[in-house]
C-alpha cells in the first residue's frame, strides 16, 4: 500500500501512464497527465506559502480541476478540506474559519460568491477555474502553463491528517472529522478489494468527489486503473449513455438515482449489457427497487454503508459472496462491527435485536477538529464509533440498517422507522419515490407522512396506498398524512433530507 493518499496518483501514473483516466464532459485525461499537472499545481502552492500541514479547501462540482486540485494539496502534505457544493457562502466560510484554511481552489462562480464573506475567513489565497479570474482571484489554468515547478518530496506520516470533512450539520453548526492518510489508504484499498475493482474497469458516477462516497470512487479509480466517466451531475438519460458509450462496468450511485433511472425513458433501449455490477449506498434502499434494478440492469446490485466520519465506506459485500437484498454487508477488513444499546453504549445487544451500529478500527475519524465534547460523545474510550444508525446483525453476521436514530418517529409511545415504511410504499407498482417523515399531533406526539412520487402515468391515490400499508403494517405504523410530489429535497450526493419534507409547499 502506498504510503499517503498523493502516492496514488504518482504510483498510477507510474504503471498505467498514457492510459485514459478521466473522462468528463469532452475531455480525456491520462493518468500522466493528471500526475504531472496536480505536481505542477503543488508546486505552484510551495511557491505561494502553502506548507505541510496547513488547509486548502476545494469548492465546486465535479471537475478534472478538483481532482488535480486533492492530488496537489495531498502531494504537498497539506490537508484537504472537500466542501459539500450546497453549501451557502455563509456555511462554506464558516467551514474555512473553522479549520483555518488558507487557500481554496475552486468553480469561479463559488468563489465569486464568497466575496462577501471573505472577512470570516483566513483565506491568504483564491484559485479559480471554469469561468473568468476574479478581481484578487489566482487562475487555475496559469499556474498550470509555464515551466514545470516541483514541490519538494513531502515526508508524510500515514497517519497525519489528509482530510477535514464537515458533516452534514443537520442541528447546530458541522463538525470536521479529521481523517488520516492511513484511513483513506486503508478504505480505498478494500473496498477495490471487496468489489474487485482492477484495471479493467470503467466506472461511471456522478456522485460528488467532495462526498466520502464519491471520494472513495475516485481514488480506488485512480488507484487501481481504472477509467472514470465523471459526471458533474445526475442525469438519468446522460448516466445511461454514458454506460452505454464507454461500455461501463460499474456504475455508483444513491437510492433516488436507480429510481429515477427506472423511470427513464432512455432505459428501455439502452444497452447495459457491459455492466458486472452496481453499488448502492448512502441511504437504504427498498427492496422490491432493488429487484427491479437487479432484474433491468441484469448486473448484481451491492449494498454499502459508510460515513463522513469513516472517510467511506464502514460495510459492504464482496463481489463473489451472497447477493442478501437489504442487507449493508459485513465490516470491510480491518474494521469491527457491533451493535449496541443506545443508552449504554458499551453494552452489546443480542444477535437479531436493534441498537446503535458501533464500527472501531483505523479508518475511524482522529477527531472532530476544536470539538472534544463532541468527540467524546461520538467515540468511546476504546475507540468505537457511535454512528447514529439503527442497526441489527443477524446470526450470520450480515448487518441491517433500520434508520437513523434521530430520523426515529414516536408515536403514542411506538417506535416508527421511516425507512421501514418506505420500503412498503416503495414496493407498491404506480411508486416511483417515497420519502416518510414526522408531523406533530397533539395527541400521539408526532405521526408519520408519507411524500409520494408517482411513477409516470400514474394516477394512485393516497386510499390505495393505506389500503397497500395495512396490509403489510400493523396500524399504528400506517402514515396518517399523504402528500403526492413532484420531488423531494436531496442532498447534493442525492440523499433524501428527511428533516426538510416539512418545506414542501402543501397541496392546494
Amino acid at each position: 500500500m502506498n504510503s499517503s493518499v498523493g502516492e496514488l496518483i504518482r504510483s498510477a501514473a507510474s504503471a498505467y501512464r498514457n492510459k485514459v483516466a478521466l473522462v468528463f464532459e469532452d475531455e480525456r485525461w491520462t493518468f500522466a497527465e493528471l500526475d504531472r499537472a496536480s505536481s505542477q499545481l503543488a508546486g505552484r502552492l510551495a511557491h505561494l506559502g502553502v506548507v505541510q500541514g496547513e488547509v486548502v479547501s476545494l469548492y465546486s462540482p465535479n471537475c478534472p480541476e478538483w481532482i488535480i486540485g486533492y492530488y496537489a494539496v495531498m502531494k504537498l502534505g497539506a490537508v484537504v478540506n472537500p466542501l459539500n457544493l450546497m453549501l451557502t457562502p455563509d456555511e462554506a466560510a464558516f467551514a474555512m474559519s473553522d479549520c483555518s484554511a488558507v487557500a481554496v481552489i475552486g468553480s469561479a462562480d463559488k468563489l465569486d460568491a464568497l466575496l462577501p464573506v471573505l472577512a470570516k475567513t483566513k483565506l491568504r489565497h483564491r484559485i479559480s477555474y471554469r469561468g473568468k479570474a476574479l478581481n484578487g482571484t489566482l487562475d487555475f489554468d496559469e499556474l498550470l502553463q509555464g515551466d514545470t515547478v516541483q514541490a519538494a518530496h513531502a515526508l508524510i506520516q500515514a497517519d497525519s491528517a489528509s482530510t477535514i470533512a464537515y458533516t452534514s450539520g443537520t442541528t447546530g453548526h458541522p463538525k470536521g472529522a479529521v481523517l488520516t492518510h492511513r484511513g483513506i489508504m486503508l478504505n480505498t484499498a478494500m473496498t477495490a478489494t471487496l468489489h474487485l475493482r482492477t484495471s479493467s474497469d470503467v466506472v461511471v458516477s456522478a456522485l460528488p468527489c467532495s462526498h466520502v462516497y464519491g471520494n472513495i470512487v475516485m481514488n480506488a479509480a485512480i488507484a487501481y486503473g481504472m477509467t472514470l466517466v465523471l459526471h458533474a451531475s445526475f442525469d438519468a438519460g446522460r448516466i445511461l449513455e454514458s454506460i452505454q458509450t464507454h461500455r461501463a462496468t460499474i456504475f455508483e450511485g444513491v437510492p433516488t438515482m436507480y429510481m429515477y433511472l427506472l423511470e427513464a425513458p432512455k432505459l428501455q433501449t439502452a444497452d447495459l449489457s457491459s455492466l458486472r455490477c452496481c453499488t448502492v449506498g448512502g441511504q437504504t434502499m427498498p427492496e422490491a427497487k432493488m429487484r427491479q434494478v437487479i432484474e433491468r440492469f441484469r448486473c448484481p446490485l451491492i449494498e454499502l454503508w459508510g460515513m463522513t466520519e469513516l472517510g467511506g465506506l464502514g460495510t459492504t459485500h464482496s463481489a463473489y459472496g451472497p447477493q442478501v437484498l437489504g442487507s449493508i454487508g459485513v465490516a470491510l477488513p480491518h474494521l469491527e462491527a457491533r451493535v449496541s444499546d443506545p443508552e449504554a453504549p458499551d453494552q452489546v445487544v443480542a444477535l437479531g435485536e436493534v441498537g446503535e451500529l458501533q464500527i472501531r478500527g483505523p479508518m475511524v475519524m482522529r477527531e472532530y477538529l476544536n470539538r472534544p465534547d463532541a468527540t467524546a460523545q461520538t467515540l468511546t474510550p476504546d475507540g468505537w464509533l457511535r454512528t447514529g444508525d439503527l442497526a441489527r446483525m443477524e446470526r450470520d453476521g450480515y448487518l441491517y440498517v433500520v434508520d437513523r436514530l434521530k430520523d426515529m418517529i414516536i408515536t403514542a409511545g411506538f417506535n416508527i422507522y421511516p425507512a421501514e415504511l418506505e420500503r412498503v410504499i416503495a414496493a407498491h407498482p404506480d411508486v416511483a419515490l417515497v420519502a416518510v417523515g414526522s408531523i406533530a399531533d397533539d395527541h400521539k406526539g408526532e405521526l408519520a407522512k408519507a411524500y409520494v412520487v408517482r411513477r409516470q402515468g400514474s394516477t394512485v391515490d393516497a386510499d390505495t396506498l393505506e389500503k397497500h400499508c395495512r396490509e403489510r403494517l400493523a396500524s399504528y405504523k400506517v402514515p396518517r398524512a399523504w402528500q403526492f410530489v413532484s420531488d423531494v429535497p436531496k442532498t447534493s450526493s442525492g440523499k433524501i433530507m428527511r428533516r426538510m419534507l416539512h418545506t414542501i409547499p402543501a397541496q392546494v
